[in-house]
């Protein structure tokens, strides 16, 4: 079994607020051991790598993950590629993913039905490098719907499987799970993206057609998310235990003190750079900040930054990353959600990298039990090598050349070949 010692390495273990000097042994796919300050490691056996005092940090988890979105201008965009191309293009999203740290994912909708399943088979069997991956179900709609683009005289294209009524929707988990998808992705809410038809604290399913959905999912043991961001469907996904409320913009104070409550079963995911980005940097695909107010996509920044305040004041999981796959918010650059966490909803630093780790690693694992996202003994071999301090510089996360070595499941996919800013700092002494 393979032995890696890291040593002179500063970890952050991934729920505390410091770091802390020390050693990290991998031993096959696991963390076996952690020394503190002044501590070290036996090294009989070990691949002995130091590190000349970089971060040490677990991978980070993206739980709302479109792997498959090619970083489209329109919704019917995302999908619109011949199937062959489309899935070349994810399986190179997937490894961009891993280049840039995140060494787990949640699908939060597949493109296509059977997209996300075939890459993390392929992920799976160690034939194309890529996160681990939960896969998802295209978006489950209903006529009119968020991802119902059709007109009456004509087909287009979208993200999704539009279904009406209680039968229609059972038929389609059913047949979702035969085909292999680890999550449901429903959406009980309209979207500015679906302007003027629905707006996003509207809610177009009947409990009938959400409780359809949610019981026959959680019959068979399979993970719900819902695209939420009306008061009503963040209220649908604590009725029927959907675990990953997406967006939920418009929660009352009435709902999110309910959420409170039950917090210890739900993660929420804002999804803010889809909102931020939208309305501040879209303007060369067309969406000026104008556009962006008039269709309601700044209400929908505005009000969700009001409430993942009072969530976070509320200790909810709420989790960075989302939605990205947008031109204007591609993918590779999901890390700036850190930022957008301490700018937008008042996080420190180190309280949106729990999120991004210890959370996430938590949210991707349920209840099955498996340890994910914390550097302690016992947990996955997922783990960054950081060329500084993110608690202190969280941009460094957006640099794929700060990131000295990316490790999952034990093996690196990015080897560790020595810190230069080290180097640079000797040289010049």
């Amino acid at each position: 079994m393979s032995r890696t010692l890291f040593t002179n390495v500063m970890v952050f273990e991934g729920t505390g607020k410091d770091l802390a000097p020390g050693e990290v042994l991998v031993q096959g796919n696991r963390i076996h051991a952690v020394a503190g300050p002044g501590e070290a490691l036996p090294r009989e056996g070990c691949e002995v790598l130091d590190a000349g005092g970089a971060t040490l940090m677990p991978g980070m988890v993206n739980t709302h993950c479109h792997l498959t979105y090619n970083n489209g201008t329109t919704v019917a965009e995302l999908t619109a590629m011949p199937v062959e191309e489309h899935v070349l293009m994810t399986m190179h999203n997937a490894k961009l993913a891993l280049d840039m740290g995140f060494t787990a994912a949640i699908g939060a909708a597949s493109a296509k039905p059977r997209l996300d399943i075939v890459i993390r088979n392929e992920i799976n069997k160690g034939k194309i490098p890529g996160p681990r991956l939960l896969a998802g179900t295209p978006e489950l709609t209903v006529t009119g719907g968020l991802a119902d683009d059709n007109q009456l005289d004509a087909k287009h294209p979208s993200v999704s499987i539009i279904c009406d009524g209680p039968d229609e929707f059972r038929k389609v988990v059913r047949t979702m799970i035969r085909e292999g998808a680890d999550v449901i992705k429903f959406n009980n809410s309209g979207d500015s993206f679906c302007f003027p038809r629905m707006a996003a604290y509207d809610n177009p399913m009947t409990e009938a057609e959400v409780a359809a959905i949610c019981d026959t999912a959680n019959n068979i043991g399979k993970r719900l998310a819902a695209h939420a961001h009306a008061d009503s469907s963040v209220r649908q996904c604590m009725r029927y235990d959907v675990e990953f409320i997406f967006h939920a913009s418009f929660a009352t104070d009435e709902t999110i003190g309910q959420l409170e409550r039950v917090k210890h079963k739900h993660y929420v995911s804002p999804a803010i750079a889809a909102r931020y980005n939208t309305t501040y940097e879209a303007k060369d695909w067309g969406i000026t900040t104008d556009v962006a107010e008039m269709i309601g996509n700044k209400r929908e920044l505005d009000e969700g930054i009001k409430t993942m305040r009072k969530m976070r004041e509320a200790a909810i999981k709420v989790l960075p990353f989302g939605d990205y796959g947008f031109a204007w918010l591609p993918h590779g650059t999901e890390a700036r959600d850190l930022e957008h966490f301490v700018n937008l909803f008042g996080f420190e630093p180190w309280e949106v990298l729990r999120a991004a780790t210890a959370y996430g690693g938590e949210a991707w694992a349920g209840k099955s039990g498996e340890k994910l996202g914390r550097v302690a003994p016992g947990y996955l071999a997922d783990i960054l090598l950081v060329d500084g301090n993110p608690v202190l510089d969280l941009s460094l996360l957006q640099d794929r050349n700060a990131l000295l070595a990316i490790m999952k499941d034990g093996r690196f996919h990015k080897a560790f070949q020595g810190r230069a800013a080290s180097e640079q700092l000797l040289a010049a002494e």
